[in-house]
């Protein structure tokens, strides 16, 4: 582990202190867990850009057929 050391205003402090508290944490704990989380989901979200990314696109029009019309996409019977 290594330290760091974090300057905040006095009432910013406070406030993380009475989180870490209610969560029955230390400071350095509660804050390292939430950074833990954030980089994890920081993680799984580039992963998921990634996968997204490699995809081919797919052609909307095939074949010379004509495109639906936006009506027909849109429709929602249940709606009406």
């Amino acid at each position: 582990m290594k330290n760091i050391t974090v300057t905040l205003p006095e009432e910013d402090a406070l406030w993380v202190r009475v989180r870490a508290a209610e969560n029955g944490r230390s400071v350095s704990r509660w804050l390292a867990d939430l950074l833990q989380a954030m980089k994890r989901q920081e993680d799984s979200y580039e992963v998921a850009m990634e996968r997204a990314l490699a995809v081919e696109p797919a052609l909307l029009n095939e074949g010379g057929k004509p495109y639906p019309s936006r009506d027909s996409l849109h429709d929602r019977d249940g709606l009406r």
